[in-house]
């Protein structure tokens, strides 16, 4: 894709994404899952499922990397460099601009309530995300299945969630047909 009219319009939706993500950025994932994969098709639901446990995979800034690789299959390098500036630089300088105004008031009675007011508006945030892309990656019985298994296992022990990928890699390899190790490179996927 070319037009620099659609780098425009990622990174712009990106940045206002950004900006509005209390929590972190997976809580706006439904929007973004939506902008890219439903309302422009730039990118298939089950990349989007991929660029995401790819990302989660790995440690550091996982959300600048998903986003990376969504501007990479968008417009290559410079889609690439655009959305990771898209994700990380407008709550950097918001978080920067209002940490002095925070601190300044850090004593007063609102502060508590605001913070106790954001906690299970995030909860929900990620609980929305997790659930937008549960359904992204279960595409038959068999992959849900597999989720309520993960998630079931991550809530009632404390396995360590690489365990819980190596287990979900190994099930999908045994039971189901994936496309691993076929190359979309060439087609410019990741």
């Amino acid at each position: 894709m070319s037009d620099p009219s659609i780098l425009a319009a990622l990174t712009a939706r990106l940045a206002l994404l950004s900006s509005i993500s209390f929590g972190g950025f997976p809580t706006v994932l439904p929007d973004v899952r939506h902008f890219v994969v439903v309302a422009h098709g730039w990118v298939t639901d089950q990349e989007f499922t991929n660029y995401f446990a790819l990302a989660q995979s790995i440690p550091g800034p996982n959300m600048i990397l998903m986003m990376s690789f969504v501007g990479w299959k968008v417009w290559g390098l410079p889609g690439a460099l655009a959305s990771a500036v898209a994700t990380f630089g407008p709550p950097c300088t918001i978080y920067f601009a209002s940490y002095s105004l925070w601190d300044r008031f850090r004593d007063a009675r609102w502060q508590e309530t605001v913070r106790r007011g954001l906690v299970p508006v995030t909860i929900g945030l990620v609980i929305a995300s997790g659930t937008v892309m549960a359904r992204a990656a279960d595409v038959d019985w068999q992959a849900a299945a597999v989720t309520i298994a993960a998630a079931t296992l991550m809530l009632s022990t404390r396995l360590n969630p690489l365990w819980m990928l190596l287990a979900g890699r190994s099930v999908g390899l045994a039971f189901f047909e994936l496309p691993i190790g076929r190359s979309d490179c060439s087609a410019g996927g990741l």
